[in-house]
């Protein structure tokens, strides 16, 4: 799995390039074709909808179903993002990380996705290093 991670890696060190807040994530068929990756873009675009998850399944495209994918994300997904993962019937999610926030990951496993938590340390520490400088970005991000 550390290759389709490393995807969503590169997307998240990206948006930290580009100021917006690291956060990765890429949508994969079940035998490894990438079909979009993204990565969050609320700063950079002034949209508050464009999370990482949302970010890659826009960039996959129109698809009949989705019941043969699996979202890499760097960070465990928020409600708005779990929500996504379960309205198309994406039957699993690989996070990251979930030390740093925990997000719906459980309320997915409880409704049949397959989680796998990957604890990353990379993915740990730049979400560690962004929240220590951005605390305001972070918890804007996050709803708090």
């Amino acid at each position: 799995m550390s290759g389709l991670l490393a995807t969503a890696i590169e997307e998240a060190r990206q948006g930290l390039a580009e100021g917006g807040i690291p956060i990765g994530a890429a949508l994969f068929t079940a035998d490894g074709e990438l079909l979009g990756r993204g990565h969050n873009r609320r700063v950079q675009d002034g949209d508050p909808s464009m999370h990482a998850e949302t970010n890659a399944f826009r960039n996959a495209g129109r698809r009949r179903h989705y019941r043969d994918t699996i979202m890499v994300t760097t960070l465990s997904p928020c409600w708005y993002c779990s929500g996504l993962v379960r309205q198309f019937g994406i039957p699993k999610v690989v996070v990251g990380e979930a030390t740093t926030f925990h997000g719906g990951h459980d309320w997915l496993a409880e409704h049949g996705v397959e989680v796998e938590i990957a604890d990353d340390e990379t993915c740990v520490a730049l979400m560690t290093e962004f929240i220590a400088a951005h605390p305001d970005l972070w918890y804007e991000d996050i709803g708090e």
